[in-house]
């Protein structure tokens, strides 16, 4: 089982970067695939999550400008960042959930959402420059 992101980098603030998370060796259409990021100093936060079927959420400091997609056919799904801020610098991370349940019902912005994923991928860091 592997998770691999790809996709971060330097940008600007009010720019924008498109992360991937790319899965291998397990069913990818049966789970939901979540963002998390860790800045430095700062405990992980979940960002962003989508279910099996499609359906996205959003953490408040996220909701309007991060949009997230899956490819199924590729099994692979993308984090596309706009009007990125400062404080969204961070190691980025996806996650896999089978049950689909704690990102249907809690959300990534649940305390309790970090704790119920099955796979992580190692992360990939983003930096907004002022």
């Amino acid at each position: 089982v592997q998770l691999v992101e790809s996709g971060g980098g330097s940008v600007q603030a009010g720019g924008s970067l498109t992360l991937s998370c790319s899965a291998s060796g397990f069913v990818f259409d049966d789970y939901a695939v979540a963002w998390f990021r860790r800045a430095p100093g700062k405990e992980r936060e979940g960002v962003s999550c989508i279910t099996s079927d499609g359906t996205p959420h959003y953490s408040d400091a996220v909701k309007g400008r991060f949009t997230v997609s899956s490819d199924t056919a590729k099994s692979t799904v993308f984090l596309h960042m706009n009007n990125l801020k400062p404080e969204d610098s961070a190691d980025y991370y996806c996650a896999a959930e089978v049950s689909n349940y704690y990102c249907s019902v809690y959300g990534p912005q649940h305390e309790t959402f970090q704790d119920n994923m099955d796979y992580w991928g190692k992360g990939t860091p983003v930096t907004v420059t002022s």
